[in-house]
């Protein structure tokens, strides 16, 4: 199984007043929900207020990381990425468990 984590930040100027972050949260909600590779789905605002925080957190659980690779490339998670890549920078872990 490979679990999938990323962490986006919001770029200079962007906040969750923004309709564009609240967009990509919308987005980001259904990915679970359309890319049939994902067993499990989760994502939600960082409650942390710590200036190293990020803003946001998506995690997903697949079978191996040929599940990984169409997940990656499924057209809905790449409508997702399209919408965070506007507003923020982020960071991935794929841990193998």
């Amino acid at each position: 199984m490979i679990r999938h984590i990323v962490l986006f930040k919001f770029k200079d100027g962007v906040s969750w007043d923004d309709p564009r972050a609240q967009e990509a949260e919308r987005v980001a909600a259904k990915v679970g929900d359309e890319v049939p590779e994902l067993h499990e789905w989760t994502f939600g605002r960082n409650i942390s207020t710590r200036p190293i925080a990020h803003d946001f957190a998506v995690i997903g659980l697949m079978d191996d990381e040929e599940a990984l690779e169409r997940y990656l490339v499924h057209p809905f998670h790449q409508e997702a990425i399209r919408l965070w890549r506007e507003i923020s920078d982020w960071v991935i872990a794929d841990l193998e468990e």
